[in-house]
């Protein structure tokens, strides 16, 4: 998937009609208070950002490759390259394990 600078942008930028209440606890708003503060941000920046980051952070392993053109390129050679034959490794997944003697 080729990368899209805009739709990220867009992503971030676009009018917030959503809304998602929280409860937490007293130290749990304190803490978060703090923190916003040492980013100079409103609590409602902070936590919005962080938890964006965090879900962008856990997704990305499991649905997108953001690249640019060159680093796409190597990595779709990459793809298409022949494997590179490892006759240990080979040797290793095809011997008889502790479990297979058990």
């Amino acid at each position: 998937m080729m990368p899209d600078p805009a739709r990220r942008e867009a992503r971030h930028t676009s009018t917030k009609s959503q809304r998602l209440a929280v409860r937490v606890s007293p130290e749990q708003r304190s803490l978060l208070v703090e923190a916003s503060r040492t980013q100079e941000k409103t609590v409602t920046e902070f936590v919005l950002s962080a938890a964006t980051q965090a879900a962008e952070d856990i997704l990305a392993d499991r649905r997108r490759f953001v690249l640019d053109e060159a680093d796409w390129a190597a990595f779709v050679e990459a793809l298409d390259r022949a494997p590179r034959e490892m006759p240990r490794l080979r040797t290793l997944l095809t011997a008889p394990s502790v479990l297979d003697e058990a």
